[in-house]
């Protein structure tokens, strides 16, 4: 299975928080899934880090690679996509990763209410 961890999904995880369900640490562990972190992801922490709302030491690039995990680019049809979602939902961040789920044919391990009953995407509940 290939996986798309949302942001707080990836913070949790890199964290060791214990915020993340025991369904959603198993499917990340489980060595036969490829686990992918968008550059989306990247973008916001780089943001909320530099506004002081999100403590976060270190390369984001280099705890992508320190777990294990794959990154994501974002490619223009997905940007794009984002963009022309039927989803009231409006932070940019959220759109793009929801847009990449459905461009890719991933699975979305997420926590977001927001994200939890939108039935176009694939996901895994990480809370």
């Amino acid at each position: 299975m290939n996986l798309l961890l949302d942001t707080h999904v990836f913070l949790w995880w890199d964290q060791r928080s214990s915020a993340l369900n025991v369904n959603a640490r198993a499917a990340i562990e489980d060595e036969r899934n490829n686990i992918f972190v968008s550059a989306a992801s990247v973008w916001e922490i780089a943001i909320k880090r530099r506004r002081g709302k999100l403590r976060f030491s270190g390369s984001v690039s280099g705890a992508i690679a320190a777990n294990g995990f794959l990154e994501l680019p974002i490619l223009p049809p997905e940007a794009e996509a984002a963009g022309d979602l039927a989803w009231r939902h409006e932070d940019p961040f959220d759109r793009l990763l929801v847009a990449q789920t459905m461009h890719q044919g991933l699975v979305l391990v997420t926590g977001d209410e927001t994200i939890r009953d939108l039935d176009s995407v694939a996901r895994i509940w990480a809370r």
